[in-house]
């Protein structure tokens, strides 16, 4: 069953894609809950349409992300946590620090767009972020944990 996904789905594809999924997922879940519709005929004609009156408005978007990317590489971020004697960090440091920090130097970023390479953040030390900007552009940014 080919569906038209009207937003990014997670391991399946971007706005806009054409995708190939099974039918009950289709049929059950993506398009009941409106992130696809069905891909027939007339609406690959729409889409077909629509795709080239945006081209022009996602190289707009793609150049601002490519930007912000440039001003993004090579940022190092700090961020404060209540540690324990040995290091170990009470809770962990996940996205929302991360995306609160990076508002702190000026880049509002959502924190649904940043993902830790490792697992949990729980002790002190540097670690590496990535940032999805757009969906071609990806910025990887260093940040350290430091004890307060």
């Amino acid at each position: 069953m080919e569906v038209i996904l009207k937003e990014d789905v997670t391991n399946l594809g971007h706005k806009n894609d054409i995708v190939t999924v099974r039918p009950g997922y289709g049929r059950n879940y993506l398009i009941p809950r409106g992130i696809a519709i069905l891909a027939t005929e007339s609406a690959k004609k729409v889409f077909a349409e629509n795709k080239k009156q945006q081209a022009h408005k996602e190289e707009k978007i793609r150049n601002e992300a490519q930007e912000l990317a440039k001003q993004l590489e090579g940022k190092k971020v700090t961020i404060g946590a209540k540690t324990s004697s040995t290091g170990k960090i009470f809770g962990s440091v996940n996205n929302i620090q991360i995306a609160e920090a990076l508002e702190k130097d000026g880049f509002n970023i959502e924190r649904k767009n940043i993902s830790i390479a490792e697992d949990a953040v729980k002790e002190v030390g540097s670690y590496k972020a990535v940032v999805k900007l757009h969906r071609d552009v990806k910025v990887e940014i260093d940040f350290e944990v430091v004890s307060e």
